[in-house]
């Protein structure tokens, strides 16, 4: 079965999503967002699906926002944030557990998919970033979780110079529950996810909803409205401009 760009897969009790536009990494196009949407409503709807896995094809698991051919005025913006963000933090918003299993590159909306899911298992090959301040911009999502996870300090050294980390180091910041090696990924996470389905569904669910309670949603509307003001300024638009063309920026600060 397939929604949009993501494959969707049933194993036993476990639904599997698998990112799959390669050619852009897997970018956050509007067929992977879709696909997401649409996927995660069936994971729902399904009663008999009692853990689910999103993972990548090929070798990211997701490359961030997909902005090719799109308008960056505020207005496009908002609207734009507003698909994403839906998409971005659909794991946390689904009943069901979900599980993370990085297959590769997670940078930008892709660390940001990765966090909203309930627990990730990472390859070796897996490398998180938030490389979005390159482009004069700020990761919306991860903004206000990332530092809730590793703390303050990472979270603002990975947010202000944009440089990735290792999936070891995930694991030693706790972004991470494991690293394994690359061909044992989806096994791993099958496992895992089986042994979560044999349990109680009920239990699990209120754990899940429990340990959540205070993730509010407030904070992501504040970021969403926020947002489009950096699309205003000279620098936003030196490096939106300066990533299309395959150059490095020269930022004004203005």
């Amino acid at each position: 079965m397939r929604f949009g760009d993501v494959s969707y897969e049933k194993k036993d009790r476990v639904a599997i999503l698998t990112l799959d536009d390669q050619k852009k990494l897997n970018a956050l196009s509007p067929g992977i967002r879709q696909g997401l949407k649409e996927g995660f409503a069936e994971v729902e709807r399904d009663a008999d699906i009692k853990a689910a896995i999103v993972t990548g094809a090929g070798r990211a698991f997701c490359a961030g926002a997909d902005i090719t051919g799109f308008n960056f005025d505020p207005v496009s913006v908002k609207i734009f944030l507003n698909d994403v963000f839906q998409a971005l933090t659909i794991g946390e918003h689904v009943s069901k557990p979900v599980i993370a299993a990085v297959n590769g590159l997670a940078l930008g909306g892709g660390l940001e998919l990765a966090i909203s899911c309930d627990m990730i298992i990472a390859s070796e090959k897996a490398k998180f970033g938030v490389p979005e301040i390159n482009l004069g911009l700020l990761p919306g999502f991860a903004i206000v979780r990332l530092h809730q996870i590793i703390g303050r300090s990472k979270s603002k050294e990975m947010t202000m110079t944009g440089e990735p980390i290792s999936a070891e180091e995930a694991l030693r910041l706790n972004l991470v529950s494991k690293v394994v090696p690359h061909e044992k990924l989806m096994d791993e996470a099958m496992e895992l996810a089986g042994k979560i389905a044999s349990k109680p569904a009920i239990a699990i669910r209120l754990a899940k909803s429990s340990i959540n309670r205070m993730l509010g949603g407030e904070e992501i509307v504040y970021a969403c409205d926020a947002m489009p003001s950096l699309f205003a300024t000279e620098d936003t638009q030196e490096g939106i401009r300066a990533f299309l063309d395959k150059r490095k920026p020269v930022f004004k600060d203005r």
